[in-house]
């Protein structure tokens, strides 16, 4: 079966409030299929793929061999057709998805289309947008300037479509997926011993850990990218799971582990001794820093930045997170929106995974926490 799809996608700010629109019609211009959903805050250029996929899903569902897809993004129908390139970092997993649905197919063409041909998805995607922003609309079929062809009952989209994984919570978007991987095994980490800005190396076992969560996250589908603490212990760890993946490896800085300054590789006993007052109020308050080194809440802050990179430049992606105790358990606390009694109380394990997505519209979903099975 032949099927068109008209997809758009617009924000009112670029970025700003997003939404998207799709439509799937037959050879004789009969509406199939409608899909839209705002999107949070996001770019055009992000929403229009969104509509993509939201258009080529639909299609799939629909049982279509052949698809023509319609678009006036001009940007986005020249990235699919492979003339131009997918430059924008934001951009690149998206085209990604889209390519992976258009293998369902046994054709998909793409044309781009004057604005105004393209009024059904656009109309979609302004709907969407208001819906997401709480504006009374009126009926549709009262509002409509012509008579577009419809169904009288369309099938409405699948839940999946309008708020996937976590429906229940009202999320919307595609998520940005991260895995958090606390690194393997280091000699000061065997001791107990605070250890932050230093370089210990992997041990034995810490290599063997890191090859065996490489080998976990190598069956994960689709993993565009591993991001990881510039330092040593998780660089290394961070190696294995990138050659695992074949995705590629890069580092930020944001997610080093807390500097723990004059404490550096003392126990906790050897500091409580050295400082006991200071190190009593350090546990107590998150603004108070380590002699030298930096307070939890400091941490936190740089971690805030570091996962809004992440999802400037992978979202709607997977990507693998190599870090340390600390700022893993940051970015959980973020997802959860709890208070830093969380970093006291969770406990993670060396080369331990965790799953957190992150929606457009700020809602984030914790799927995994400490999951230790695949050093067994």
């Amino acid at each position: 079966m032949r099927v068109f799809v008209e997809a758009d996608g617009g924000s009112r700010g670029n970025p700003g409030p997003a939404g998207y629109g799709a439509v799937v019609l037959d050879a004789d211009g009969a509406v199939l299929a409608e899909r839209s959903a705002g999107i949070g805050v996001a770019t055009n250029n992000v929403a229009e793929y969104q509509g993509l996929l939201a258009g080529l899903r639909a299609a799939a569902e629909l049982g279509a061999s052949e698809v023509v897809v319609r678009m006036d993004s001009k940007l986005v129908v020249e990235q699919m057709s492979g003339r131009w390139k997918v430059k924008h970092p934001a951009m690149q997993p998206l085209n990604a998805q889209a390519r992976e649905l258009a293998r369902e197919f046994a054709r998909v063409g793409y044309e781009w289309v004057p604005r105004e041909r393209n009024k059904r998805a656009d109309r979609l995607a302004n709907e969407a947008m208001d819906e997401q922003a709480g504006v009374e609309r009126r009926p549709r079929e009262a509002a409509r300037a012509g008579p577009e062809p419809r169904q009288a009952e369309r099938p409405g989209p699948p839940a999946a479509e309008q708020a996937p994984p976590s429906s229940w919570t009202g999320a919307v978007g595609e998520p940005t997926r991260l895995y958090l991987l606390r690194h393997g095994q280091t000699e000061l980490s065997v001791a107990r011993r605070y250890s932050g800005r230093g370089n210990p190396p992997l041990t034995d076992v810490g290599r063997a850990q890191a090859e065996a969560a490489a080998r976990r996250l190598g069956k994960v589908e689709g993993v565009a990218a591993v991001v990881s603490s510039p330092l040593g212990r998780a660089a290394e760890t961070a190696r294995a799971v990138a050659a695992a993946t074949g995705a590629g490896l890069s580092t930020h800085d944001g997610l080093v582990e807390t500097d723990f300054g004059a404490w550096e590789g003392l126990t906790f006993t050897e500091a409580a001794a050295r400082d006991p007052e200071l190190h009593r109020r350090w546990l107590a308050d998150p603004s108070v820093p380590a002699p030298g080194g930096e307070s939890f809440d400091q941490v936190q802050q740089r971690v805030r930045r570091a996962r809004a990179d992440l999802i400037a430049r992978h979202g709607g992606a997977t990507v693998v997170v190599v870090s340390h105790v600390t700022p893993i358990k940051q970015l959980l606390r973020v997802a959860l929106d709890v208070g830093p009694s969380l970093l006291f109380r969770l406990h993670l394990d060396l080369a331990s995974l965790s799953l957190v997505e992150f929606y457009p519209d700020g809602h984030a979903s914790v799927r995994l926490v400490n999951d230790t099975s695949h050093l067994g």
